[in-house]
């Protein structure tokens, strides 16, 4: 059963709202196999210029289904991001359900007979890489992994760091801060 964690930031969540989104959401129910419960995380947020943010978060075995949508109306941002969620699922469903069979562990997303151009598809590579880069991962610590990043003129930068030996990486958010992402090793 897909359950629901809704909150909101500068609005209050009204159960029109929560209704909204649970309805508009609960479409996406069809492409799991719900043995067991998962947890859609909604964030509405509205900002001063009266524009209205509504962030989704999925969280399942490895993979983490992520939308957001800002729109000048709350329920239009819903809409969005429910159709976001639904091309991301239809999109990898194949891809992450042959590589749960891999791993030994149950499938996810429910299987659905693909026609015979899809399987085609499906078969060629989906991301092509056009560079390889190996990187040796220097001790260091947040703020000057920043200054790197800067000078490099890069989005984000590898690090290790030097105060827990773990490899992190520090990147910069669409509002100008920046962010930092440490591992559990």
């Amino acid at each position: 059963m897909l359950k629901y964690n809704v909150r909101g930031e500068n609005i209050e969540v009204t159960e029109a709202l929560r209704d909204y989104v649970e309805k508009r959401l609960t479409k996406l129910e069809k492409y799991f196999d719900l043995s067991q419960d998962v947890i859609a995380h909604v964030n509405l947020k509205v900002y001063r210029d009266h524009s209205a943010k509504v962030e989704v978060t999925i969280p399942l075995p490895y993979l983490v289904l992520r939308a957001e949508e800002t729109t000048d109306d709350m329920y239009r941002s819903i809409d969005f991001v429910s159709e976001k969620l639904e091309r991301q699922i239809r999109k990898y469903k194949t891809r992450v359900n042959r590589k749960s069979r891999e791993k030994g562990v149950e499938e996810f997303f429910i299987p659905e007979e693909a026609p015979v151009e899809e399987e085609k598809e499906e078969k060629a590579p989906m991301f092509k890489i056009v560079r390889n880069k190996r990187v040796n991962l220097k001790p260091m610590d947040p703020e000057e992994a920043i200054l790197q990043m800067d000078m490099l003129e890069h989005d984000f930068f590898v690090f290790q760091d030097a105060e827990t030996n773990g490899t992190s990486v520090v990147y910069r958010r669409n509002d100008g801060s920046y962010g930092l992402i440490e591992t559990n090793e």
